[in-house]
């Protein structure tokens, strides 16, 4: 009985990827505005940015950069996932693994992810923020796949990973975060008596989950944004590093400027989180019954 449940490490890996993808069917209007937001120099309202983008570009503009978002979790939530969930596995032959020990298997997988993931994490950040450009300035990429092979050719291979090492520091962040929480939580939830192993489950600990991942992952998160869509100066890259970053913003815009853009981030973040980890156990349940 218990090998008709085994789910093997391929499946892991595109179970994961599929769920990152189909979530970010519902959710890419989010990050097209979040992203907006984060790279404002001056103060604005989602409001502003929502009625911005509407006016000038048309409604249809919120799925600016699909194909990029598409791949992005077609690499990076593929090896996040997969990862995570073959870890645990492992790690609970022994009893259930303590909360720093998902913690570390988050952050490995989050690194590993990210790393794969960059270069659509670069076409994504260009794609959303293009239409807030001058006409003369825009890159008017026709889709992912455009965006890197013209970055390949104008700006050379290591431009694919710019802001590698903010990604990999938000990755760290993000899946201890969002993965050792969403583990936890559901244990949690479950020791109550209150809660069974099903949809109302898998919501509620996703929702913990998100909020706990926005709150801790925000300033990695926009310091990674402004580094991807950063131009150069007379010659010299707009920021130096992370931490140029973070201090430019604190000093010109203020501590808070760190998490500007929290409401659209958590709507974008909290639902992907959601439709994630539902979709992951959905298909996770589906394969077991109709696959292995």
């Amino acid at each position: 009985m218990s090998e008709e449940k085994y789910v093997p490490n391929y499946a892991k890996f595109a179970i994961g990827g599929l769920a990152g993808m189909t979530a970010t069917l519902f959710v890419q209007p989010l990050d097209l505005i979040k992203n907006r937001m984060q790279l404002s120099g001056k103060k604005v309202s989602l409001g502003s940015i929502v009625s911005g983008v509407i006016k000038t570009e048309g409604i249809f503009a919120f799925y600016n950069g699909l194909s990029a978002g598409l791949l992005r979790q077609a690499t990076y939530t593929t090896t996040r996932l997969g990862i995570y969930t073959w870890l645990l596995e492992v790690a609970s032959k022994d009893g259930q693994p303590s909360f720093f020990t998902k913690a570390i298997m988050g952050m490995g997988a989050g690194v590993a992810g990210s790393f794969v993931g960059t270069p659509a994490e670069v076409a994504l950040i260009r794609m959303t923020s293009d239409g807030r450009l001058p006409l003369a300035q825009r890159r008017n990429y026709k889709n992912v796949f455009d965006a890197i092979i013209r970055i390949l050719k104008e700006e050379g291979l290591f431009t694919l990973w710019r802001g590698a090492v903010p990604t990999m520091g938000r990755a760290m962040v993000v899946n201890a975060a969002q993965l050792a929480s969403y583990s936890q939580a559901k244990q949690m939830l479950l020791a109550t008596g209150y809660f069974k192993e099903n949809i109302t489950l898998h919501f509620t600990g996703s929702m913990i989950s998100g909020i706990i991942t926005t709150i801790a992952s925000m300033p990695v998160d926009i310091a990674k944004t402004r580094i991807q869509d950063m131009k150069m100066v007379d010659g010299k890259p707009e920021f130096s590093g992370t931490f140029d970053v973070l201090k430019k913003i604190v000093v010109r815009e203020g501590p808070l400027a760190l998490w500007k853009g929290f409401i659209p981030y958590y709507c974008r973040l909290g639902p992907h989180t959601v439709l994630t980890f539902i979709f992951l156990e959905q298909y996770t349940r589906a394969y077991k019954q109709y696959m292995a």
